[in-house]
């Protein structure tokens, strides 16, 4: 069996789809047994394949486990749903089936939109026109990437950047290309350690430090890989 290349976007809204239509329901095939999440659905890579099965280590969803638990027998069953921690494997020791489905279901929804404002995101960089965040500003300190979440940490990772503010314009002010915060005259940026895999930032006369993907030859969809990849 080849490598899984699915987009992961689309299996987790068929999965969400899936389960909102009660599709984990008590199976004909396994009345003995309720249905386990992903590994029952169609969207698993082995489904009905007895004969040749793939490792799960090539399936799309393994980019959402942690990397100490991919090597697993069942690496989706390990995937983190909430600051909890919570995982399926958890999950169908101590949970039923009611709190189970709430739970992936609240996590499927999150997942989406985060993937969906990073592929906007990936987008918008491919084109120059994401405007990056400085790190000191009135807001707590955070990835340059406006659509990332992640906070700083000095020993999160990541690559920082400065750049210095444009120079004053004819009317006596600073360019409003950049948010003020300056230290010393320079803007600093951070970039955590997810986004620098896919973007880096670029200073542009008149449009201020931009979000840019560091491989413009590639497609939207391989940068995304990169971005969603764990």
């Amino acid at each position: 069996m080849q490598k899984d290349e699915r987009d992961l976007l689309a299996v987790l809204k068929f999965e969400l789809q899936f389960l909102e239509d009660g599709g984990y329901g008590r199976s004909p095939k396994t009345l003995w047994r309720p249905q386990f999440i992903f590994e029952d659905s169609l969207t698993c890579m082995n489904y009905d394949c007895k004969d040749n099965p793939g490792p799960c280590r090539d399936c799309v969803l393994t980019r959402l486990v942690p990397p100490e638990r991919r090597s697993e027998e069942i690496p989706c069953r390990h995937i983190p749903f909430n600051v909890s921690g919570e995982t399926l494997d958890s999950l169908y020791r101590y949970s039923d089936q009611n709190e189970i489905d709430e739970t992936v279901g609240s996590w499927l929804r999150a997942t989406i939109q985060r993937l969906e404002k990073e592929r906007a995101a990936a987008r918008q960089a491919h084109r120059g026109t994401l405007r990056g965040t400085p790190l000191y500003q009135k807001q707590h300190p955070k990835c340059a990437n406006p659509v990332c979440p992640t906070a700083f940490h000095w020993t999160g990772g990541g690559k920082f950047f400065r750049f210095r503010p444009d120079p004053i314009s004819t009317n006596g002010k600073h360019s409003t290309a950049d948010s003020p915060g300056g230290i010393h005259g320079v803007n600093h940026y951070w970039l955590c350690e997810r986004c620098s895999r896919v973007f880096t930032l670029v200073y542009e006369e008149g449009n201020g430090v931009l979000l840019k993907v560091l491989w413009p030859e590639l497609p939207v969809a391989e940068a995304h890989k990169e971005l969603s990849a764990t």
